[in-house]
């Protein structure tokens, strides 16, 4: 209870303040979350028994129509947003984030969908002496992403309106430093949005002429990867990694790409592993000290176009992995921006399921 009035008092005082703003571009929205751990590992059921609640703190611009792509995602808005997270469970502390959004409108605009990266802290990491229990932070700095599925009404009293719906939330250090298992958590919202117009005002015509067509021709590309990682052992070392991408795309549309390649993986953590499991045996398992730590995968594609900003998603399988770690089917999520029509950035997240690889930082050409 002390904490729901201290949200509340904090949602006035943000109403206050951002009341006296005359940009009729923004909006701002507090809300109230409560709801549970997934286990989506044996090794987080300890873990698993507290109920985690919070506030988000969000604010956003709208975008109007004055560039070509608000219309084809029907006015979308962006912006960033904080939020708390207190997992009422010993072991697990409190932690905040910070993270820029899109949230995207459908039915008339009464149904939100938002996606959010960001960087996290948490109050309560895993200590060797003072917390171990804690195998889900190895790191006091995390990564973060949430997604909102929501029920929204603007301006039901005047500037204020309400929302309502779920979110689901993940942190984790992306397997930079063991432990990492990561916690993922998913709960119901409700809250106040604050909005410094009466109605959305939109542009009906574009800003840049239409094409026809947004197919393009097979292109190629090229994509080198890199970060640092270490294995699921606590105190291996943190080891970088390459990561080499070929693959060809095809655009089939203004919001779509396919990609279809294969991935080469220098891990180095692995070789690390490898030592550790040819000498301590874990669960009875028996490796040559020679076997190679390289990988191969193959993979299908997708980039969710909205301008120089892509959301690229990709489902890959292993055709090489001598060592016998992890499951043989990775995912890989990330934004890409293209710097050029030829030359992108991007960071992404590697995966095994809800199991966390790397953080992977990536340069490439598209030919």
């Amino acid at each position: 209870m002390r904490n729901f009035y201290f949200y509340l008092i904090a949602l006035l005082n943000c109403f206050a303040v951002f009341g006296q703003i005359s940009n009729n571009d923004y909006n701002l929205d507090f809300q109230l979350f409560r709801g549970n751990i997934y286990k989506h590992t044996p090794d987080v059921a300890h873990l698993a028994t507290g109920h985690p609640d919070g506030f988000l703190l969000s604010f956003n611009r709208k975008t109007n129509g004055s560039k070509e792509w608000h219309h084809y995602f029907n006015y979308p808005e962006f912006g960033f947003s904080l939020h708390s997270m207190n997992y009422n469970m010993k072991y697990l502390g409190t932690n905040y984030a910070i993270g820029a959004h899109f949230n995207f409108y459908f039915l008339k605009r009464h149904l939100l969908l938002r996606i959010s990266q960001g960087i996290g802290m948490t109050t309560n990491p895993y200590d060797k002496e003072s917390n171990n229990k804690n195998n889900a932070f190895g790191t006091k700095v995390l990564d973060n992403n949430y997604f909102l599925l929501q029920y929204q009404k603007k301006n039901l009293i005047g500037p204020i309106g309400i929302q309502t719906g779920f979110m689901l939330s993940h942190f984790s250090n992306g397997r930079f430093k063991a432990p990492n298992s990561g916690l993922n958590t998913y709960s119901f919202n409700f809250g106040l949005n604050y909005n410094f117009d009466k109605e959305n005002e939109f542009i009906k015509s574009d800003s840049l002429p239409s094409k026809k067509s947004f197919r393009e021709p097979i292109k190629y590309n090229l994509a080198f990867r890199t970060g640092r990682s270490e294995g699921p052992v606590v105190n291996l070392g943190q080891r970088q990694f390459y990561h080499i991408g070929l693959y060809a795309d095809k655009r089939i549309g203004r919001k779509s790409t396919l990609q279809l390649g294969t991935d080469v993986f220098f891990s180095r953590y692995l070789r690390d592993y490898i030592k550790y499991v040819v000498v301590a045996k874990p669960k009875g398992q028996i490796v040559k000290p020679d076997v190679d730590y390289k990988r191969v995968g193959l993979f299908v594609g997708h980039e969710l176009i909205i301008n120089k900003l892509t959301i690229e998603t990709q489902v890959g399988y292993y055709v090489y992995k001598p060592f016998k770690y992890e499951i043989d089917i990775y995912q890989r999520l990330g934004l890409k921006y293209y710097l050029h029509k030829n030359i992108f950035t991007g960071v992404g997240l590697k995966s095994h399921g809800a199991r966390a690889e790397g953080i992977e930082v990536t340069l490439g050409t598209r030919l």
